[in-house]
């Protein structure tokens, strides 16, 4: 068993990261920005500021890198490839997202369509950019 090219995971994880960012703009900004200010006022919650918004962008970056990271680790057993990496993305949906987003439903903290969407969005958005991500990735 090879050990993991720690270099190519980073940078698979930051491409990985960057297709999070785009994603999460593209979500948080133009698809559902209105509703999602809607919800925050309708909670007496302020828009999220630049600090906010650099935490994410930095998690997301973080996200990337665990995805293509849980990708190579998990590469031996399941072979190289897009079903991995799907696979890999899968993993990390279900843990970061699926998981998080379900107790926010169960809190009735948001509109359960909100989330709903935002699950949706997120299960095409993170297996693409994990196996993106993965594309990069080489042992050797």
């Amino acid at each position: 068993m090879t050990k993991i090219n720690f270099a190519k995971v980073i940078l698979g994880g930051l491409v990985a990261g960057l297709i999070l960012n785009i994603g999460d703009y593209l979500l948080h900004e133009p698809v559902m920005g209105a509703q999602w200010k809607a919800a925050m006022e309708d909670y007496g919650m302020p828009e999220p500021g630049g600090g906010a918004i650099a935490f994410f962008v930095i998690m997301d970056f973080i996200i990337g890198i665990a995805a293509v990271w849980i990708y190579a680790a998990i590469r031996p057993r399941f072979g190289a490839g897009a079903r991995t990496a799907i696979v890999a993305g899968l993993i990390v949906w279900f843990l970061g997202w699926f998981w998080h987003m379900s107790g926010l439903v169960a809190m009735k903290l948001y509109p359960t369509d909100l989330i709903m969407i935002t699950l949706v969005w997120g299960l095409v958005q993170i297996p693409l950019a994990t196996y993106v991500g993965a594309w990069l990735y080489k042992e050797s």
